[in-house]
């Protein structure tokens, strides 16, 4: 494993001697010393993707060129599936077949902005119709530049993936500053980038604490765009940052989603994807499915259904057959969500299942599956992210009460609705105030599709087509294309 910073095409030394530990969560134990990057590192990995978007041949390759690079880091990342897979597993703590079809998903993702690159030579220029017959006038797309990208410790490897493969396939150059939890899948990307032959300065690592080494790629004025995933605070200093220099920025932040149940769903198939939303990843996913609002006549036997199916729920270390919920990321993580719990516990709510450590682990930072009722609406628990396997649970009235329940929300990424009534699941995805919305299921994500959310969960959108668009600029090229002239001075 290496102990350097990927800068300029090659593992650099880092300025200082500095490290920290990133940590086993399944067992508590040191897996590495990380270098600990400050803004010395940060400038000289700025300074590499300035010149090799300045003076390098990146921004000048065409899409389908550009595609060579971005499909060759999907095959080294696809021959190395096992072993990055149980590298996420160490270093995150999720099941490994979780992990496994997180390294599928971030090899995909490569293979997809792989060919809109290539499509961008075709669809990067486009005329526009004037009414001034002596002129012409032409819109084209361009890179917008050097890309910072500041990614969470939730899907380490994929999060990478959703902000690298669309810069580079834009044509920019980029310096990603993982999280210092979960460091490790990134310098491997580092490696894959290596062995794909990716020009020098196209792409580079520093790993780093958030205010040594995140806050000056943030604040750096070579910086064009920065690209940001992780909490609403986080997030919002960087905005404040960015506005100081006018810097394009995208915001992916924090989530607090609905799943309404009316009265005429299948109780298993609604526990079921309950289940997979708020379980999956230990329910540290922005988009979980953390709030769960129930037609009253069908409240209480989902509501039984669910405290018996999460009570069923295999619990271990990640790399165990037949896991389904590993540990929480880290020892601050475990401790923010038991405290969560025992918040909501004080406020009234009832702890209906789960709640406290799980049995049997000496080591490790285990919570059971937590199922809360009873809280008031307007209760911390009920309306802040815990980003832990909690979720609440509410019976509602009618459509109309479900609706608003769902929306009374400072946040809007996702939300989801299931009812064997289309027309009626039509009406209530149309009426969420959220960025995604899934219809008779919960959390399926697809790189094709948009992701991003309204109000305080985030600014712009990742993923598909409007992934890549992060990183294009619009430019206009307006020519006189007459031979007599314009006549404004000359008589």
């Amino acid at each position: 494993m290496q102990s350097k910073h990927f800068i300029n095409g090659q593992w650099t030394t880092p300025a200082t001697t500095n490290t920290f530990a990133t940590i086993n969560p399944a067992t508590e134990e040191v897996i590495a010393q990380i270098p600990a990057g400050n803004s010395d590192d940060i400038n000289l990995a700025v300074e590499a993707a300035r010149d090799a978007f300045d003076n390098g041949p990146w921004p000048k390759l065409s899409g389908a060129e550009r595609a060579v690079y971005l499909q060759k880091m999907a095959d080294i990342i696809n021959r190395r599936l096992t072993e990055l897979s149980k590298l996420e597993v160490l270093d995150n703590g999720k099941p490994y077949p979780e992990a496994e079809w997180d390294i599928e998903d971030t090899a995909g993702c490569f293979e997809y902005y792989a060919n809109l690159a290539k499509e961008l030579d075709n669809s990067s220029e486009s005329s526009v119709e004037l009414p001034e017959p002596r002129f012409t006038s032409k819109a084209i797309k361009e890179p917008v530049g050097v890309a910072g990208a500041i990614i969470p410790w939730n899907f380490p490897m994929l999060m990478a993936a959703w902000k690298v493969a669309p810069a580079l396939a834009a044509g920019c150059t980029m310096v990603l500053k993982p999280s210092e939890i979960t460091p490790l899948t990134a310098i491997a990307l580092g490696e894959v980038a290596e062995e794909a032959g990716l020009p020098a300065g196209v792409l580079n690592i520093v790993t780093g604490l958030g205010q040594d080494a995140g806050q000056p790629l943030a604040q750096h004025p070579d910086v064009d765009k920065m690209a940001f995933t992780g909490s609403v605070p986080t997030g919002g200093k960087i905005m404040e940052m960015a506005a100081k220099q006018i810097k394009n920025i995208s915001l992916e932040l924090g989530g607090k989603s609905p799943l309404v149940i009316f009265e005429d769903a299948d109780i298993e198939e609604a526990v079921e994807w309950i289940m997979f939303g708020i379980f999956w990843n230990q329910g540290q996913v922005c988009s979980a499915t953390s709030r769960v609002l129930v037609a009253e006549s069908l409240y209480p036997k989902l509501l039984e259904c669910l405290i018996s199916e999460a009570k069923k729920i295999t619990i271990g270390e990640g790399n165990s057959d037949g896991v389904l919920l590993g540990p929480l990321v880290n020892k601050t993580q475990y401790e923010k969500v038991l405290a969560a719990i025992a918040k909501g516990a004080a406020e009234g709510a009832k702890i209906a299942t789960g709640g406290k450590r799980a049995a049997s682990f000496g080591k490790g930072y285990y919570i059971e599956p937590t199922v809360l009722t009873d809280m008031s609406e307007d209760s911390w628990i009920w309306q802040e992210e815990i980003f832990g396997p909690v979720v609440c649970v509410k019976p509602f009235k009618d459509e109309a009460d479900a609706v608003r329940m769902a929306n009374d929300s400072r946040f809007g990424l996702a939300a989801a609705v299931m009812s064997k009534d289309e027309q009626r699941c039509e009406r209530v995805a149309r009426a969420f105030r959220a960025g995604i919305v899934w219809v008779n299921c919960s959390q399926p994500t697809f790189v094709e599709a948009p992701w991003g959310g309204y109000k305080q969960s985030g600014i712009g959108r990742e993923l598909g087509q409007w992934g890549l668009n992060n990183y294009l600029e619009t430019k206009q090229i307006t020519t006189f294309k007459s031979d007599e002239p314009w006549g404004w001075y000359i008589k």
